[in-house]
Parts: C-alpha cells; sequence; structure tokens
C-alpha cells in the first residue's frame, strides 16, 4: 500500500465500489489507515489461503520482497487468479514467475506514473487516468486473462500497451532509470565542486532545477533497478558516454557547426514530443493542472480562463505521467497570464503544479 499500490486500490474502489479489496502489508498502519478510508475491505495476517480465491492479485512491494513473496503465492493461487505486478523493471520478475511456476497466471505491469512522493498518505485514485500502462503477459498465459487485465485497467482509465518484457526494460532504461542516474551524477558534481561557497545551491534554478527533479527520489528503489535493468542502463550510459565525449571533442575544437547541430537536434525531438506552436519561445510559460476524466473537464477549464481573459497558447492531456504531476498541461503566451491562471485554478479548487 505504497504509492502505487495504494493508488491502485483507491482507483479500483472507486471504479467498483462492490468489489472486495484485500491487502497484506508489513506496514500495519497503512493497512489500518486504508480501512478508515473505505478502500481497503480486510487486511490479511500474512500471505496466505485469504487471496486464494481473488480474481486479480498485484504485487506492489519492492522487487525484491516480490520475489519473496512469490513463493508463498505459488502454494495459495486459485485457478481463475490473474496476477500481476507493478515494477518498472520486467526481466528479472518474469525469470522469478517462471522459477516460481506461475507463468499460466501473470500479466506483469508497469504504470508510467508515480512522484517523487511516496507511501499511502500520497495515493491518489485518479493516480492512472490517461495513463500508459505498460503490460507484459508471459507466454504462458491465456489471452483471456490479458484481455481481463486490459478491461481493468480501462475501467480506471488507464491506456494498456502490451509489449514484451525486453521492450519495456530497454525503452524504460532510457526514458525513465538513465535519467535518473544522470540527475543523481549531476547534482553529486555540483554538490562536490560548490562545497567551499554555496553559490551553486544558492542560484540553483529554472534549468537546473526541471532537469534534476527526479534526483530527490527513492534511494533505495532505484538502487533496486540499476541491480536488476543493470545490463540495459550500462549499455544506455556508453551510449550517453559516446554522446558526451563528441560533444566535449567539439567545445575544445570549437567547432561552432557540430556543437549547434548537436542542440538543433535534440530541440527538435524533444519539441516532437508535444503538440507546440510554430514559433519557438526562449521560455515556456505552463502549468500542469489534475483534472477528472469526465466528459467536459478540459472544456471547463478552458472556457473557465477564457471567461477570465486569459488565452491559452496550447493545451493537452499528458499520458507518461512518471515523475511528473498533472494531467492536463497548459502552456500560456506570458509568466503574467501563467501567474494569473495559477492563482485562479487553485482558488477554483483545482492541482495546479508549476
Amino acid at each position: 500500500l505504497g504509492l502505487i499500490g495504494g493508488s491502485i486500490a483507491k482507483a479500483l474502489k472507486l471504479a467498483h465500489p462492490d468489489a472486495e479489496i484485500i491487502v497484506y502489508d508489513r506496514d500495519e498502519k497503512a493497512a489500518v489507515k486504508a480501512i478508515e478510508d473505505d478502500v481497503v475491505n480486510k487486511c490479511a495476517a500474512d500471505i496466505d489461503d485469504t487471496f486464494s480465491t481473488c480474481d486479480y492479485l498485484f504485487l506492489c512491494a519492492p522487487v525484491t520482497a516480490n520475489d519473496d513473496n512469490l513463493k508463498k503465492i505459488a502454494g495459495i493461487i486459485g485457478d481463475k487468479t490473474v496476477l500481476t505486478d507493478v515494477g518498472s523493471v520486467k526481466g528479472t520478475i518474469h525469470k522469478c514467475i517462471e522459477e516460481a511456476g506461475l507463468s499460466a497466471f501473470f500479466v506483469g505491469g508497469h504504470p508510467m506514473a508515480g512522484s517523487e512522493k511516496t507511501g499511502y498518505e500520497n495515493s491518489r485514485a485518479d493516480m492512472f487516468e490517461n495513463v500508459y500502462y505498460m503490460l507484459t503477459p508471459t507466454d504462458q498465459v491465456s489471452d483471456e486473462k490479458v484481455k481481463s487485465v486490459k478491461e481493468l485497467l480501462t475501467s480506471i482509465k488507464a491506456i494498456p500497451l502490451v509489449i514484451t518484457p525486453s521492450e519495456h526494460d530497454y525503452a524504460t532504461g532510457a526514458i525513465s532509470h538513465l535519467p535518473h542516474v544522470i540527475a543523481a551524477a549531476l547534482v553529486n558534481l555540483v554538490k562536490s565542486e560548490d562545497e567551499n561557497s554555496g553559490v551553486m545551491k544558492l542560484i540553483a534554478a529554472g534549468g537546473f532545477r526541471d532537469i534534476t527533479r527526479i534526483a530527490s527520489s527513492s534511494p533505495e528503489m532505484w538502487k533496486a533497478i540499476c541491480l536488476t535493468n543493470g545490463a540495459n542502463i550500462v549499455s544506455l550510459l556508453d551510449k550517453y558516454i559516446d554522446t558526451l565525449e563528441d560533444i566535449k571533442k567539439d567545445i575544445v575544437s570549437a567547432e561552432g557547426d557540430s556543437i549547434g547541430n548537436f542542440f538543433a537536434r535534440s530541440k527538435d525531438y524533444r519539441d516532437s514530443f508535444e503538440v507546440t506552436s510554430d514559433v519557438p519561445m526562449t521560455k515556456v510559460f505552463e502549468c500542469k493542472v489534475d483534472i477528472p476524466d469526465v466528459t467536459g473537464a478540459i472544456s471547463e477549464v478552458a472556457s473557465f480562463l477564457a471567461g477570465h481573459e486569459i488565452s491559452i497558447k496550447n493545451i493537452g492531456i499528458i499520458h507518461n505521467r512518471e515523475y511528473e504531476e498533472g494531467v492536463l498541461r497548459i502552456e500560456f503566451y506570458d509568466e503574467r497570464a501563467l501567474d494569473e491562471a495559477a492563482t485562479l485554478l487553485t482558488g477554483k479548487g483545482y492541482r495546479v503544479y508549476r
């Protein structure tokens, strides 16, 4: 019942009020709080026959704990149960599933949502709305079980995406795991270079804060990820180091054209991630807003801002919110409009992230 497990429980209870949700958590406080919140129906004392009749069984513990839990699950899982997980590395869990003889039950899962914040107290029922939810079924699991999981995730308004475990681990290694290594390395570099004066820490803002925000994530979790997806991270890290060596040589040699192309290529590709204006800007004035996934939610925000004569430059849904706050991305033409919009939306009860 951490951030992800708690959010899954809340999302399921919201979408299926009559569902019976049973949990096991070593932290009894989290389980008691979930029961008080009417999110959970029952807290099991251990992984035992209590779970044998479940339609779905979610593994939401840390990776190493899940590996141990599988030994208990193998002895109690029911024939109809679909077993899934939420881990950000799939190769390791698939090997453990095969060793435990659970391949016929398992559809691996990884929601592309999360936050630097942890724990049940930060979980939310809307965590997975319009979020890509990666699925990595085994070769032995039935199509019916895969379809069932996809339908369940769709019911909590997630977007299921089926790929292989190896595809998943290499892709997330590039867009999630490697960036965390880079962010942590950059923060550690600045720390070591800034120990005497503290000037760098004092003036750190803007770009530095943006690209190092994820360095505030759980050290224990990222240690586990590096240990379980190490081969992919090392392969990508080697390629990244080669890229750094290339730009270093260009800077040393003052190769202006090559340096310009280096930044131009990255800008073009990065800009293709989202719908942006044809007119480039040196600074983007945007905020992200949590909204419910209901008909008219986007138009309500847009109409509200229009009613206060605030012009929107771009607006869109963010589907990958792993360590990204907010559902709706709104871009404005200037900082004044951004400030005013954030104040108005907050006053109306929306969660706004700057």
